[in-house]
């Protein structure tokens, strides 16, 4: 028989509440060969609502040109289900962008900064303090309009062409990022390379660099098949906004080694063993990220997803 849900085994020394920052949507999505019809992407992210998420990175105001699925941008926002406490990020690429957010009627943003110079070039087709230079207005203005603005810092841990990142290189990143005045990092192991010890060790450095555990949040890739592991190890140093993504859809465009993000329902079954709140539906969950699979024609790659799908036996029983 089945478990649809994990023993409770609390640890008073971790967080009571998780807030899931849900990135399928977006960072799920926009590397898929074949156009996601707009309607479908709607009602993935009411479905993702409906399940008890609140925040949902629901698209971005890129180019067309350089990401096609993505295109459909101002319709999609046009279509998203209105919740007094549900919050809709998208990602800016430049001021023009975000006057095409605000345009939507866009109130949270996220720009997306790299630790990395090769990163950023190929990423960007910037330099890294030419990017930051570029990021600065946008941010600017964002704040003068009474935005939210998040940063993701990407390569946070290792970098396909440079290597181990060091610690005292994303730190500094980091605090530019919190002096052009923005209101969350997002510390991201965009290649899954990261161990619990050196998300330990970075976590660490950034609160003692005067990063407050608030403006934090941690995106993990599960391709060396950590992603739990250093998000418990983000839990510890009081870390409380997680990224993942519905079903583990998503990886990197720019980076062949990235792998799809941590799956949300792998997170939640998680989080609820060590009895912490995130609000959100496990079985709905299951049953979105089932629909949406169904639709790309493929699997989910979610072994919680695997094992709570309806129907589904296992072949035969072993130790």
């Amino acid at each position: 028989m089945t478990m649809r849900a994990p023993g409770v085994h609390r640890r008073p020394d971790l967080p009571d509440r998780v807030r899931i920052y849900e990135v399928g949507p977006r960072d799920g999505l926009q590397n898929e060969s074949a156009i996601v019809p707009v309607d479908t992407k709607a009602e993935f992210i009411e479905r993702l609502v409906a399940a008890g998420l609140e925040t949902v990175e629901a698209t971005s105001f890129v180019s067309p040109k350089w990401v096609p699925q993505l295109g459909d941008a101002e319709t999609l926002f046009s279509m998203l289900p209105e919740r007094a406490n549900v919050r809709y990020p998208v990602l800016v690429p430049n001021v023009a962008g975000l006057e095409r957010a605000q345009a939507a009627g866009a109130h949270h943003i996220a720009v997306f900064a790299a630790a990395t110079e090769t990163f950023s070039r190929r990423n960007l087709n910037r330099g890294l303090n030419e990017a930051l230079e570029m990021f600065a207005p946008v941010v600017t203005k964002a704040r003068q309009e009474g935005m939210w603005v998040r940063s993701y810092l990407s390569m946070c841990f290792g970098d396909p062409w440079e290597g181990e990142v060091q610690i005292d290189q994303v730190v500094d990143v980091a605090l530019r990022l919190v002096g052009q005045g923005c209101d969350e990092i997002c510390i991201a192991d965009t290649i899954g390379v990261a161990t619990p010890g050196h998300v330990h060790d970075l976590l660490d450095a950034l609160g003692r660099a005067g990063v407050a555990t608030s403006q934090m949040a941690v995106h993990f890739h599960d391709t060396y098949g950590q992603a739990l592991s250093n998000t418990v190890a983000a839990l510890e140093a009081g870390v409380t906004t997680v990224d993942s993504s519905a079903g583990g859809l998503g990886g990197c465009p720019y980076a062949d080694s990235a792998t799809g993000n941590l799956a949300t329902e792998d997170l939640v079954w998680l989080l609820q063993g060590l009895g912490i709140e995130t609000g959100v539906d496990l079985e709905a969950l299951v049953k979105t990220s089932t629909w949406m699979a169904d639709r790309l024609g493929r699997p989910s790659p979610s072994r919680v997803v695997r094992a709570l799908q309806d129907g589904r036996t296992p072949e035969k029983s072993e130790p």
